[in-house]
């Protein structure tokens, strides 16, 4: 199995990308093509690991060259049919040549989202593929969708969303019926907009159809609670949630460490109970769910956040490389060739 990673995609690239791919290198089982210039990505190996080539490093790694790369400021559509050169869309056309298994970037999200639609294609049945992140909750991971692919949605969109989840959730998990809740601003039907009030409808209309176990419309801070498995919103909505999720993250951590530290009895007290501490702060630690996977495409995509540092590569990489072993897509085909 082949993960290709754009290697010049992020706000950190190429050097988190690359030490990200690495450090994943030795527990993976996968090989990992790093796309992207070549003489940039040889220097920087030069500069981590004093090695003038990559396969010193491991036989497992490999380097495609690129020549160009899509920025952050670039218009998506734009950039991928003008800069056909460039890392991320040399690594959509690689995986559909087949040449790897699943494709990471930290690139630019709407370049993403239209490199997969457009070179590699919606599962047939799909009308929009979404961003799908896992977010810690009470005891365990919640997956929130979407969180930014697509910030105009219509009730049809949302449906499909719950059934992806709730198919991902079932071969990944192995969670034998997800709680899937509607994210809203209250409980009762009737709440909401019209895009919420006819997504309830239209969900509740098609859960035993789809076998989905709906659980109506949930607030905010159900999402956390851990009797959801899975929140679904629009792109805009949930891409808010997604960086509130990861800005709370930060400043619980930042708050904490500055308390416990602020005398000598407070490092003191601190003491006994470090290892609760630390594992509080490991739970909390986003970077460890890894990446978004775009669920509706046609082959593995995932979406590496667009700051991750060398644990959110590692953490996405391994993520990648399960997400491909599990066939998932192969299975939501299915299940969309029969609706």
């Amino acid at each position: 199995m082949k993960i290709i990673l754009d290697a010049m995609g992020g706000d950190n690239a190429p050097d988190a990308n690359i030490k990200g791919a690495v450090k994943a290198i030795k527990e993976i089982e996968s090989e990992i093509i790093l796309v992207g210039n070549e003489e940039v990505i040889n220097k920087k190996i030069k500069e981590f690991y004093g090695k003038d080539n990559i396969k010193e490093i491991s036989d497992k790694l490999t380097i495609h060259h690129t020549t160009e790369e899509i920025t952050m400021e670039d218009i998506p559509t734009q950039a991928i049919k003008h800069k056909k050169d460039s890392s991320m869309v040399v690594g959509f056309n690689l995986l559909k040549q087949e040449k790897g298994d699943v494709f990471v970037s930290a690139g630019n999200s709407g370049a993403l989202l239209t490199g997969a639609t457009l070179l590699i294609g919606r599962i047939k049945g799909v009308d929009r593929p979404a961003m799908a992140p896992m977010l810690p909750s009470y005891k365990k991971g919640v997956m929130l969708m979407d969180a930014g692919a697509n910030t105009n949605c219509k009730p049809i969109n949302l449906l499909q969303f719950t059934q992806m989840a709730n198919v991902y959730l079932k071969k990944i998990y192995n969670i034998e019926k997800p709680v899937i809740g509607l994210l809203n601003i209250g409980t009762e039907e009737t709440k909401g907009n019209d895009l919420m009030k006819e997504s309830y409808k239209l969900i509740k209309e098609n859960a035993e159809k789809y076998d989905i176990n709906f659980a109506g419309n949930i607030e905010g801070r159900e999402v956390f609670s851990g009797e959801i498995d899975a929140a679904i919103t629009d792109g805009f909505t949930g891409n808010i949630l997604l960086k509130t999720v990861e800005g709370l993250g930060k400043f619980i951590k930042r708050t904490l460490t500055e308390e416990l530290k602020k005398n000598a009895g407070t490092i003191l007290c601190a003491l006994p109970a470090m290892p609760s501490i630390k594992r509080f702060s490991k739970r909390m630690d986003y970077k460890e769910y890894g990446g978004a996977l775009f669920l509706g495409v046609k082959k593995p995509v995932v979406k590496a956040h667009g700051s991750s540092d060398e644990k959110v590569f590692y953490y996405t990489i391994k993520q990648a490389e399960q997400f491909a072993k599990s066939g998932t897509v192969e299975v939501m085909k299915k299940e969309f060739e029969k609706i």
